[in-house]
């Protein structure tokens, strides 16, 4: 798909590590010209330049998905920068292990906001953009889990703003059906990153990961290829779905 994606332009929300800073690079590779959005703005400012630096255009929004004021002003910031946004990754994301009986009002409402009310209200508003340029239409990615659809032990809260996003996905994709916005989920199983390294090599971590069929953990760049599937054109008819990449872990 190398280039399919140029001329558009990219929003991708928590892109200061893990996955949506490889999902940035991963679609200016592609082509999109990437607006990388998220609260530690040196981290930005280190992806727009690996970006400018191999060709690529970029713009660095700081943006904290849990304050709504911020949404239209981060959006104008970049579409001034780059144009009107075509392609929205809604990765944003962050999860509280515990049980649910010693888990505070605070903790439950930190994952609520940064998992659920702030994509939707980044989604809305982005979708509002993409109907009112009419014919142009849009592509809206959000980053789910297999915790949408399947009880993670500890993670309560996260499973259950998974599975909202999960109906939201289904909600909006057949609300803007008829405006060519098409709005689609990724549900990734466990994958290593910056956030959970420290995890899975401990010898809880190793025990869960001796869990999975495979007895692995999922890679980043397994999820390169859906992505660029659903950001681009060849995703014309595939809307309101949840995709399930998880090397297995669910089964």
């Amino acid at each position: 798909m190398s280039k399919d994606l140029a001329g558009k332009i990219a929003f991708v929300t928590g892109a200061t590590s893990g996955l949506g800073r490889r999902f940035a690079r991963i679609l200016a590779d592609a082509g999109a010209s990437v607006a990388v959005a998220g609260r530690r703005v040196d981290r930005l400012q280190s992806l727009k330049d690996e970006i400018e630096n191999a060709g690529g255009r970029c713009a660095a929004i700081a943006l904290d998905v849990t304050d709504a004021s911020r949404i239209v002003p981060a959006l104008d910031e970049a579409e001034k920068a780059l144009g009107p946004i075509d392609i929205l990754v809604n990765n944003a994301g962050m999860n509280s292990f515990g049980m649910v009986v010693d888990l505070s009002d605070e903790g439950f409402d930190a994952v609520m906001n940064t998992n659920l009310r702030g994509p939707f209200f980044l989604a809305r508003e982005v979708g509002r953009r993409m109907i009112a340029r009419q014919a142009r239409g849009g592509r809206i990615v959000n980053i789910a889990s297999i915790g949408t659809f399947k009880v993670l032990p500890g993670l309560t809260a996260y499973c259950i703003s998974k599975a909202a996003i999960g109906m939201m996905t289904k909600c909006l994709a057949r609300e803007w059906a008829r405006h060519e916005v098409n709005v689609n989920a990724i549900c990734p199983g466990y994958i290593e990153t910056e956030l959970n390294s420290d995890w899975f090599a401990s010898e809880g971590g190793k025990k869960q990961i001796n869990s999975f069929p495979r007895k692995r953990l999922a890679k980043e760049g397994d999820l390169d290829e859906m992505l660029l599937l659903l950001a681009s054109e060849k995703s014309r008819s595939i809307t309101g779905s949840l995709l399930t990449v998880d090397d297995g872990q669910s089964l």
